[in-house]
């Protein structure tokens, strides 16, 4: 590459880590990264630590990043960072070789500016190390398809690799990389997926090891597949789902390139067939990723799904703000003034758009999170009171057991297993999942409050108020924190299932263990 286009790209990089660095999250911000911060001690899926399908060498890189920082959130987050810079090289490298220099600079501050891949970035999830390997994994099979055949061994190697940190991998960028490998002999195809094979063995069998074998690892994933994402597909529910799911497709994509996003509406200028092979390239990188988050799950919360299919989109933007720059329809000046302010907009929905991926959001909820913890305990001591807490993204039972580990705390509702009903349980960070629930020496039970403000969130408490007599809840106000709080006894109203025998949990086991429940 030519100096001025290195040059280009180390900008980028650097830009990107300050970036991220300086706006980078202080507590684990969602319920998967409450997961991967457990995993650290124990992995074990089946008690979802991390959630199924596991994240095996996401989970160890974790560890050995949290023997330099010895936090669980700045270890994940220098991870997410790390590889926000390694995209922004190779998704820069792409654009150059697809479009020249002007376009791929576009592309790499579109990246920089982009307010949801900023905000991954700067939080404890996968999803920037998944977009890392998908524009490496894409860079190189265009690479593979352009005549650098051997590098297509380097490229299945990826893929497995890849699945290590995120499992969904194989199923969004096995297409393009089989697209590359009908360009190769099929003796280097053969010998690149023997490769793959091994790479994905060396991992994936330690990994159902740890679990206890297959049948436990595939019992987590089928059993977290029926409870969620399998209930909304386009088999077994309305159209008008698939529908939905177009549609965030959308919101998320303007989410994600912001101000930028208005130039899918600019026609190229160039002939068509300049890009004709790029543009099938592209298809087969983005389009399994859409049919699946179409037809099969994908929700607002979640938009980082989407990521591993924004390197060529990236590069495509580029191209067209490129062509938009250069034509001579406006003057310059005004172009740079609309550029300016494009990017002023971006950064301003980061810093305070009230979507979830903000840093105004970021901030809220650790503010909220910080002011629960302290005045919790102030409200009900660990030996008199357990917490129960909602499988939510946002302050869940997941924070609530990770932060005021002393606590006993279970999620609301009970979990329906093949197995029967049960329920998950922290203390002492370490995770449960019991068929029978006592609550021997306790006095009352205290529900860790939801975000506030949320309408969908206060519908959600005014139905599980419906569940108790009238005034059989009490409302207390500490620390200028409120908190809903209800007598032991009427705790089978929330768990009718599971709480029976008043001696199964022992809460004051060190290992948090459970007694009779295997």
């Amino acid at each position: 590459m030519p100096f001025d286009a290195r040059f280009d790209r180390l900008l980028l990089i650097l830009a990107v880590g300050l970036s991220r660095f300086a706006f980078r999250s202080h507590i684990l911000y969602d319920i998967d990264s409450v997961n991967f911060a457990l995993a650290l001690q124990r992995f074990d899926t089946s008690v979802h630590q991390p959630h199924p399908p596991g994240y095996y060498l996401y989970v160890y890189l974790g560890r050995a990043a949290n023997l330099i920082f010895g936090d669980a959130n700045a270890s994940f987050v220098a991870i997410s960072i790390l590889a926000s810079c390694g995209a922004v090289a190779v998704i820069h490298l792409l654009a150059t070789e697809w479009f020249g220099r002007r376009p791929a600079l576009f592309a790499g501050v579109m990246f920089v500016l982009s307010p949801l891949v900023w905000f991954h970035g700067t939080v404890a999830l996968t999803y920037m190390v998944e977009t890392f390997f998908s524009a490496l994994i894409g860079y190189l099979c265009w690479r593979v398809i352009c005549g650098n055949r051997r590098l297509i061994v380097f490229a299945a190697c990826l893929l497995a690799l890849a699945a290590g940190f995120r499992p969904s991998s194989v199923l969004f960028l096995t297409p393009i990389v089989v697209f590359a490998l009908l360009s190769v002999p099929r003796k280097l195809a053969a010998v690149s997926f023997m490769l793959f094979a091994c790479t994905l063995s060396a991992w994936f069998f330690p990994m159902v090891h740890e679990m206890g074998g297959l049948k436990q690892y595939m019992s987590a994933l089928i059993s977290l597949w029926q409870m969620v994402p399998g209930k909304q597909t386009v088999f077994n529910s309305s159209l008008i789902n698939s529908v939905a799911r177009l549609l965030t497709i959308v919101g998320i994509y303007v989410l994600c390139f912001g101000c930028a996003s208005a130039l899918v509406f600019r026609g190229s200028q160039n002939h068509w067939e300049d890009r004709r092979r790029k543009l099938a390239f592209t298809c087969a990188w983005m389009a399994p990723g859409l049919l699946f988050f179409t037809f099969v799950f994908l929700k607002f919360v979640n938009s980082g799904y989407l990521l591993l299919l924004c390197p060529p989109a990236f590069a495509w933007a580029g191209a067209a703000a490129s062509e938009w720059y250069g034509s001579g329809r406006a003057a310059k000046q005004f172009k740079v003034g609309v550029i300016g302010a494009s990017a002023a907009l971006n950064v301003l929905i980061f810093l305070r758009s009230p979507f979830y991926c903000s840093y105004g959001e970021v901030q809220r909820f650790e503010t909220d999170l910080a002011s629960i913890t302290n005045a919790l305990p102030k409200a009900a001591s660990a030996e008199e009171a357990l917490i129960v807490g909602f499988d939510s993204h946002f302050l869940g039972y997941r924070h609530a057991g990770y932060y005021l580990p002393n606590y006993l705390t279970v999620q609301f509702p009970e979990v329906k297993y093949a197995s029967g009903p049960k329920v998950f349980a922290m203390q002492h960070r370490e995770t449960l999942l019991i068929p029978e629930l006592g609550v021997t020496g306790y006095k009352k039970f205290i529900l860790f409050p939801l975000p506030s403000g949320d309408r969908e969130y206060e519908l959600y408490m005014d139905k599980l108020r419906a569940r108790f007599p009238a005034g059989h809840l009490q409302t207390i106000k500490v620390s200028q924190r409120e908190f809903i709080t209800g007598p032991i006894a009427e705790l089978p109203l929330l768990f009718p299932t599971v709480t029976k025998s008043p001696h199964v949990y022992t809460r004051n086991r060190s290992e948090a263990a459970c007694v009779n429940c295997r």
